[in-house]
């Protein structure tokens, strides 16, 4: 059953990509049947279907991936000024600390979920550029120290949503920086201390 499933999910894209070369013939039929009319100016007839295949293939290549290649580089320029990882102050923790927080992967509570006997805590910022299809934002996670409210380290992302052709499979996405930049980010952040 899961086969039939995955097949037919991915022969979706089949009665788009049909329709869309049912539609590119009959207005290839209308074109040829226009340029062929007694309309009184030739010139304006080519001028017309050039610029109406210009307008349809145009539309078609955008739709079909043209957006998701505009959005993805607009990503990578927006990550190449300031995403990755930034540390601005590295703190030494004691060892059995620095252990408890190793041994849980870094995982810090968030800024509403942590008492006030937390040291550290986690805040998360989302700006959204761009809420239509595809959508594109940025996020930013910063480790900060409650004592002071120092921001300690800060990871930005940028990632772009969507913008496939419609369908019921789940839609793509590209992020910048690589995602895997991010599972060190704490520990760039925390060091063991050195006892001498």
């Amino acid at each position: 059953m899961n086969g039939l499933l995955g097949m037919l999910v991915l022969m979706m894209p089949l009665p788009l990509i049909l329709i869309w070369a049912i539609l590119t013939w009959v207005f290839w039929r209308v074109g040829k049947r226009f340029l062929r009319s007694r309309f009184s100016n030739g010139p304006l007839r080519i001028a017309l279907v050039v610029a109406f295949a210009v307008i349809w293939f145009g539309w078609s290549f955008w739709e079909a991936g043209g957006k998701k290649l505009y959005w993805d580089a607009k990503v990578r320029e927006l990550c190449a000024v300031d995403g990755g990882v930034t540390v601005y102050e590295t703190v030494e923790l004691p060892a059995e600390l620095y252990d408890y927080y190793a041994d849980r992967n870094w995982i810090l509570p968030d800024r509403k979920d942590a008492d006030d006997s937390t040291e550290y805590f986690t805040g998360y910022a989302v700006i959204k550029y761009r809420d239509a299809d595809p959508q594109v934002a940025r996020t930013v996670s910063r480790v900060i120290r409650r004592s002071d409210g120092k921001v300690l380290g800060e990871y930005v992302r940028y990632e772009r949503g969507g913008g496939d052709i419609p369908g019921p499979w789940h839609g793509s996405s590209y992020l910048c920086p690589d995602p895997t930049q991010s599972t060190g980010f704490k520990s760039k952040i925390f060091i063991k201390e050195d006892k001498v």
